[in-house]
């Protein structure tokens, strides 16, 4: 009998121990984490956004996600950037949306932004249908508003991006409409080019590809934008525009230099 509860006392006292040795781990693991200690939550998210944002154009830039929306603050030297680093924070697991709180560094006086975008814009894209853009700015406080029409997407994304990357640029309102893809608008439009430019005293605006007479098409609807020398040229187009056949209408805003806007 004395023999029997010897073994059951050194069997249960086995037991004991190997329930401490296997206990052991556990324990030393949830030690590893400081009393009171918390995770935040969006902490991996932030670190992986802010991991993202590792180029020199971002080197002043900070995110912060919560909820799934990251918040950008800090500063960059283009506008450009700001933007990129929206695309790149957007991209990140876990955020699913941006508030961009970036500033852009640097300031240019409106009058002297404005006339550098028009200068910058009027030799965009030419050789590519450059003439068939009329696009139209506005810079109040650094804000860049671009309007008017583009002869396609290409020409849109091309100007946009003149814009983004000049020194100055605070921000962009993007009014700008892509004329509709049309082949009927697209015979209208050389039509009208041969009819205006083929004019006498009109052929002299083909001359700088930065200063031409600007023809918009919409659905066989003709719109005309630039600055012409005289109200004689102004009138001149007009009425060769609205010669050419299948054109339903014609707009004229081609400003005379030195003169207020008119409209025809």
């Amino acid at each position: 009998m004395r023999n029997l509860i010897g073994k059951i006392e050194t069997i249960l006292a086995t037991v004991v121990f190997a329930g401490a040795v296997l206990s052991a781990p556990l324990v030393a693991s949830a030690s590893a984490v400081p009393a009171g200690a918390q995770v935040q939550a969006g902490d991996n998210e932030t670190s992986a956004a802010q991991s993202r944002l590792n180029k020199k154009q971002y080197q002043n830039v900070h995110v912060t996600v919560n909820d799934g929306v990251a918040t950008l603050s800090g500063t960059v030297d283009l506008y450009e950037y700001k933007a990129d680093a929206q695309k790149t924070v957007l991209h990140t697991k876990g955020v699913n949306a941006v508030r961009n709180q970036i500033e852009v560094t640097g300031n240019v006086p409106d009058a002297e932004l404005q006339k550098k975008l028009s200068d910058k814009l009027a030799y965009d894209r030419v050789g590519y249908g450059n003439q068939f853009d009329a696009v139209m700015l506005k810079v109040n406080n650094g804000v860049v508003t671009i309007g008017g029409h583009a002869h396609n997407y290409v020409n849109r994304d091309s100007a946009l991006a003149v814009v983004a990357t000049t020194a100055g640029v605070k921000d962009i309102i993007d009014e700008l409409e892509v004329d509709p893809v049309s082949p009927m608008d697209d015979q209208t439009r050389m039509a009208v080019e041969r009819a205006v430019y083929g004019f006498t005293t009109l052929n002299k605006y083909a001359i700088d590809p930065a200063k031409p007479i600007r023809i918009s098409v919409q659905n066989g609807h003709v719109e005309l934008y630039g600055v012409v020398d005289s109200k004689a040229d102004k009138d001149a187009a007009f009425i060769q525009a609205n010669s050419v056949p299948g054109v339903f209408s014609v707009k004229n805003y081609l400003q005379v230099a030195g003169q207020p806007t008119e409209r025809q």
